[in-house]
């Protein structure tokens, strides 16, 4: 999606609200640097992870879920992890360091009111998600695809060819983030959400 699809369409109904907070958060900060000429960049990231997050599966996100699902399996030594939906839909994730790379680079490169992505600049299907962080974990079972969940939205992709011509591109792949991801969770599980 390109920065100026932005509010061009209905709001994806179970982000609705999630949703509203961003664009409330990015209208002030083009109205600040409107009437105070302060320079308040508004970002809009893609999917993050990194060292830090919520692995906890009641509410996580997709990659820690994953994570956490594989890596109890591994100790269970269960067959099988169950994943919601097809495994088609596709997303874009971005590692944190990433992210906080993107915002320096910004904050002296970037003076206007206009949104930016922020991403990878690659999408990968849940399917292939699913088998990287399964490789990362060591799970040696099988995924099975339960196909009466839903999906979600079919495709999750921003287009970050204006941070890109502005000269920044995504340093850390998707596979070494997830590597780097599950050694951090490691290292904290015992202080996780259960």
């Amino acid at each position: 999606m390109q920065e100026e699809h932005l509010l061009t369409g209905e709001l994806e109904p179970t982000n609705e609200w999630y949703a509203v907070a961003k664009i409330a958060g990015i209208k002030m900060c083009q109205a600040y640097h409107k009437q105070h000429g302060f320079n308040a960049i508004s970002l809009m990231p893609t999917n993050l992870y990194g060292p830090g997050d919520n692995f906890d599966l009641q509410n996580s996100h997709v990659l820690p879920a994953l994570i956490r699902k594989f890596h109890e399996a591994k100790l269970q030594a269960l067959p099988e992890v169950e994943i919601w939906g097809t495994g088609t839909p596709k997303r874009e994730f971005l590692h944190v360091d990433d992210l906080a790379s993107a915002c320096l680079f910004l904050m002296e490169n970037y003076n206007e009111p206009a949104i930016v992505n922020v991403g990878s600049g690659e999408e990968v299907r849940i399917a292939e998600l699913a088998g990287l962080v399964a490789e990362a974990v060591g799970f040696q079972g099988t995924v099975r695809y339960n196909k009466d969940m839903p999906d979600g939205t079919p495709r999750k992709f921003l287009d970050v060819s204006k941070l890109s011509a502005l000269g920044w591109n995504s340093q850390i792949s998707l596979q070494q983030g997830i590597a780097d991801t599950y050694a951090w969770f490691l290292a904290n599980e015992d202080r996780l959400r259960k």
